[in-house]
């Protein structure tokens, strides 16, 4: 009897040490997964969306870690020796995002790639500059004056403005 409880206890030991192996892979933060974009589906999450600002998003997993809530965004590929300047942005907004569906502003946030997680302060500096960036792409569209920043056709054809759009390349 003894023997049977204690190969169960080793058992439960290693399955702990197996899940809490694949959190840190995952880049995760340690806390409660309350959101989650990635599950396919048959898990459809609900935007955030900021009503003040326009603004809307899905990041792939939201963290609670003690009373914060820390967004995850994951990216394929192998890490750049810094994060890009567009994926700290699109974390910028989903700091922004949880902010205001939450109530309360997340110190960082998480820019996960296959092999390395960078952690992003979220520092009024950075609010400023997403701030700045959403006020000039407003400009833009209510002048008529967004031009296309890409020349990839395939980003063209899965583009909701494809149909409007005077610079589609398809």
């Amino acid at each position: 009897m003894a023997l049977w409880f204690l190969g169960l206890l080793v058992l439960g030991l290693l399955l702990l040490w197996l899940a809490q192996r694949g959190r840190t892979r995952s880049g995760l933060p340690q806390g409660r997964v309350v959101y989650s974009d990635t599950g396919g589906w048959d898990r459809l999450e609900r935007p955030l969306f900021s009503r003040e600002f326009a603004l809307t998003g899905k990041p792939d997993y939201l963290v609670a870690d003690g009373a914060d809530i820390i967004p995850v965004e994951v990216k394929s590929g192998r890490a750049p020796a810094q994060p890009y300047a567009s994926h700290v942005l699109q974390l910028a907004a989903y700091c922004l995002l949880v902010e205001e569906c939450y109530g309360r502003q997340p110190p960082y946030g998480i820019v996960k790639y296959d092999d390395r997680a960078f952690e992003v302060d979220y520092t009024p500096e950075l609010e400023e500059e997403l701030l700045t960036i959403l006020e000039d792409m407003e400009a833009d569209l209510a002048a008529g004056d967004a031009p296309r920043n890409h020349d990839d056709a395939h980003r063209c054809r899965a583009c909701g403005h494809r149909e409007q759009c005077s610079e589609s390349l398809v």
